[in-house]
């Protein structure tokens, strides 16, 4: 398959006046093309820092690319200027926010902050970009698209919300697709609907998509491949199937295992793992899951592991 998108030994690094915080330390993966790639794991692995650095949209200070490449149809993104990086966001790489209502702006209607979108990225006139915006409305399943149109973000459900920020990330018919948590804010019908969307579109119009989450749940529902990272590393990384079949690495088998199920009626306490993410600042040496890892050996608590092949997964354990 050809890769869209190849990520190479990135670290992101935050620098304060006190301390330097890695939150994303050597990380690597691909994307292939017409490929779905989630990447999970607890809130503060470096899951949402990733994608920022992926479209440039960190606060530099405080942040800095300490090294690595982001390679994106074959060329570094890095290596871009603000201004080619401005021509490459929404138009071959959007973005879909965690809370559309934090995204979209308040005091503009839904149709001018589609209608921006077109004249900016495919210059479209005022008529062109309102027709198209209200063709997109109608593909994420708005009713009555034309009225909605002139709707400010709080009219709008929150489910509906999020049909709009999906609009806004497809309108410019996009390489490669980011999906940071867009369903975390949502009850489980809203969430389901969204997901359902988000695949047919996927397959109707051939997108690449990396979708961000914590939950299990929707990486089995909509994933070819899934990334698991832990204090700002990659853990894990494996096919969808042989990672919720045979996961190798001690966190990974953590996760699964608190994932509820029904078995019977018999009531049990739900698993958890013990202990929490420690803050970038504070990462352990050795590997950064030992002080909660209940296999941790002494080389784990001094030694990096180095991620390699194990069974069909590449893992990052030295004891997989």
């Amino acid at each position: 398959m050809e890769t869209l998108l190849a990520i190479n030994h990135l670290r992101t690094y935050f620098y304060q006046s006190n301390a330097v915080i890695p939150a994303v330390d050597d990380v690597s993966f691909t994307i292939n093309k017409g490929e779905t790639l989630c990447m999970v794991g607890e809130s503060g692995c470096g899951k949402s820092v990733t994608a920022f650095s992926i479209i440039r949209l960190l606060p530099m200070p405080p942040a800095r690319f300490v090294s690595g490449e982001i390679l994106f149809q074959g060329e570094d993104l890095l290596k871009k200027t603000n201004k080619q990086m401005c021509a490459i966001r929404g138009n071959q790489i959007s973005f879909i926010y965690q809370e559309p209502m934090t995204s979209l702006n308040p005091v503009f209607t839904i149709g001018m902050q589609l209608s921006e979108t077109l004249r900016i990225h495919k210059n479209m006139n005022a008529k062109e970009a309102r027709d198209y915006s209200i063709h997109m409305l109608e593909l994420v399943g708005i009713p009555s698209a034309a009225m909605r149109m002139d709707e400010y973000p709080h009219q709008l459900s929150g489910g509906m919300r999020q049909r709009v920020m999906i609009a806004l990330g497809l309108c410019c018919d996009p390489e490669l697709l980011i999906a940071d948590e867009p369903t975390t804010a949502l009850d489980v019908t809203i969430q389901a609907q969204i997901l359902d969307l988000m695949q047919n579109l996927k397959q109707k119009l051939g997108m690449t998509m990396l979708f961000i989450t914590h939950d299990l749940g929707v990486v089995a529902e909509i994933a070819q491949r899934v990334i698991v990272m832990y204090a700002g590393k990659i853990v894990e990384e494996g096919a969808t199937a042989t990672i919720f079949a045979q996961p190798r690495h001690p966190y990974t088998k953590g996760l699964m295992k608190c994932i509820p199920r029904v078995e019977g009626a018999k009531k049990e306490v739900l698993p958890t793992i013990k202990g929490v993410v420690p803050p970038p600042d504070q990462f352990p040496a050795g590997c950064r899951f030992h002080p909660r890892c209940p296999l941790a050996a002494d080389v784990c608590r001094s030694v990096v592991p180095e991620m390699r092949p194990v069974g069909q997964s590449h893992v990052a354990c030295h004891l997989a």
